[in-house]
């Protein structure tokens, strides 16, 4: 997953980017808003986090219109300490805010809550598959698929990001509600991935929708219609 990073301040800049890579999260850095649109328009990356004090273009207004053409999530971050900044961001379409100086963990949490909460809401069609997220349903060639909680998480964090490979470390942060609280091996994830296999998949041996990319987890291969 892509996140694009608008900030002016080099050194805050600097560990937004180090906190998400270490998280698994690819980034994009835009020092000014004229460019981190452009940069949007390029990529399309996944989520924005962007500071309301920008040159050129102000924060508020990248948000505004980032919002014309896409739905993914905005997390606003401000230094100032008046709230009609906080109010506004919403208004335009911000998702969340956070105030500086912030600890980049409490950033990277938010990041993740965010994606969550937005892969939870869309609903997903590809060649012979479709996903509802709302529903929790699934359609295989015209045909519903009964699937368990686990395994319906796992479908969706994967086709969430077609053609991305998730670590298995990354699975088990979307699947689960609370991570933290799971002490889930690496084999355990297999497990349910091959039971998913066998729920949607025509050939086990020849997978059109999961892909097992060796020594760093799946992907989704799936043709989106």
């Amino acid at each position: 997953m892509e996140v694009l990073i608008i900030e002016d301040e080099a050194s805050i800049r600097e560990f937004e980017v180090t906190y998400l890579r270490d998280a698994g999260y690819k980034t994009i850095e835009a020092a000014d808003g004229q460019t981190a649109v452009e940069l949007f328009e390029q990529h399309k990356p996944d989520l924005a986090i962007i500071d309301i004090n920008l040159p050129r273009m102000s924060g508020l207004d990248v948000c505004k219109t980032i919002r014309m053409t896409s739905t993914i999530p905005i997390l606003i971050v401000t230094a100032r300490d008046s709230d009609e900044d906080e109010v506004i961001g919403l208004a335009m379409g911000a998702d969340d805010y956070i105030k500086k100086p912030f600890n980049p963990n409490i950033l990277v949490a938010r990041v993740q809550a965010l994606l969550r909460r937005h892969d939870a809401t869309r609903s997903l069609h590809f060649k012979g598959l479709s996903i509802d997220p709302e529903t929790m349903s699934v359609v295989k060639d015209d045909k519903t698929i009964q699937l368990t909680t686990t395994r319906f998480n796992l479908l969706l964090a994967l086709a969430s990001h077609p053609k991305a490979v998730l670590s298995r470390a990354q699975l088990v942060d979307r699947i689960y509600s609370d991570p933290t609280s799971h002490f889930v091996y690496d084999r355990t994830i297999d497990a349910h991935v091959k039971a998913l296999r066998q729920s949607i998949e025509t050939d086990t041996k020849n997978p059109q929708f999961i892909e097992t990319v060796f020594g760093s987890g799946y992907r989704f291969i799936g043709e989106a219609e």
